[in-house]
């Protein structure tokens, strides 16, 4: 594939990661992001030395600033969105809104472009969220679960509201697409409302020998590192068999326990801290992990970055560039 490629979300978390792994492929690219969680660090400005790799501050809500992004693009990949717990539950009708609109406007783009191969559309496993509440979900989960509302009244209902709403919009877009749902990504530059760089920033601030709360201990997870993820994210785009397909974004196994996660967080940051079990968080599955056989057999890949090994890398770099006083703001 040639031409430049629009990574919309592009400072952010997965896209900076996504735009970094093609830029070494030789990709070259447009990065749309309007800055409200993206962060100009020393890292996003190594990225955009790079001749090949423009960033554009805009505003995706903008029908018009959107149509002003250009014709040129041989693909889109769709990752900007308002997420979060804290915004999801203090603005619900934004959430739901505002993800859409902009999703609109970016399928707007995308068909007045010349060329474009493939619309690459970021869902989330938050969609299954109805059917886990309402029926027996199958976990691992694959791609084919029939999907379930929550009460529409609940705040926590907007975001995947706005992800199944997306899902519709780009299947009937007429465009050549392809939806992913990602599982539980984690890495460098993820934001600290999340549960590995939470515990350890908690087991960085610790004395030895406090207490490390733990809540939710008993529900197990299975974890992608950002750079398993981004890989699999290329091969999306090139591969024609993804064309008119959804698929699940993540890691399969191992399914760890929270406490696990938090006993590795705190043995990597080398503190002996007493792990206290505490209640369940509202709202939150006892049990997450994506059936991966359809991308991996897709795709030819699966994930390689063993969870204690990715903890680290995102313990070096938090470390380094948010913990310490002279470190960036924490994303």
């Amino acid at each position: 594939m040639t031409g430049c490629i629009l990574i919309t979300g592009g400072a952010g978390f997965i896209g900076f990661h996504l735009a970094k792994r093609l830029a070494c492929a030789g990709y070259e690219l447009c990065l749309a992001d309007n800055l409200s969680r993206g962060v100009q660090d020393t890292d996003l400005r190594e990225l955009l030395s790079d001749s090949k790799v423009s960033l554009v501050e805009t505003d995706l809500l903008n029908h018009d600033a959107v149509a002003r992004l250009g014709t040129d693009f041989h693909a889109i990949f769709h990752l900007a969105a308002i997420i979060g717990v804290r915004h999801v539950l203090k603005r619900p009708y934004d959430v739901l809104a505002h993800n859409t609109r902009m999703l609109d406007n970016v399928i707007a783009l995308a068909r007045r472009q010349t060329a474009c191969s493939r619309f690459l559309f970021a869902s989330t496993s938050e969609i299954y969220a109805g059917t886990l509440e309402h029926f027996d979900l199958v976990v691992p989960t694959p791609e084919h679960t029939p999907l379930a509302l929550t009460a529409l009244e609940s705040p926590r209902a907007s975001y995947m509201l706005s992800k199944i709403m997306g899902e519709a919009l780009v299947q009937h877009s007429d465009l050549p697409f392809t939806i992913f749902r990602p599982h539980n990504i984690y890495g460098p530059r993820m934001g600290m409302a999340h549960v590995i760089p939470e515990q350890l920033k908690r087991a960085f601030d610790a004395t030895p020998g406090d207490s490390m709360p733990v809540y939710s201990p008993d529900h197990r997870r299975a974890f992608c590192y950002v750079d398993d993820a981004v890989e699999m994210l290329e091969r999306m785009l090139t591969c024609e068999f993804c064309e008119g397909v959804t698929l699940n974004l993540g890691t399969q196994s191992p399914e760890v326990t929270i406490r696990e996660v938090v006993q590795t967080c705190t043995d990597i940051v080398g503190k002996a801290l007493q792990l206290e079990n505490l209640p369940a968080t509202p709202g939150s599955p006892a049990r997450r992990a994506p059936d991966m056989a359809k991308t991996n057999q897709l795709l030819g890949y699966q994930s390689q970055v063993s969870l204690r090994r990715g903890i680290e890398k995102t313990w070096h770099w938090y470390r380094e560039n948010v913990f310490q006083p002279s470190g960036v703001s924490a994303l």
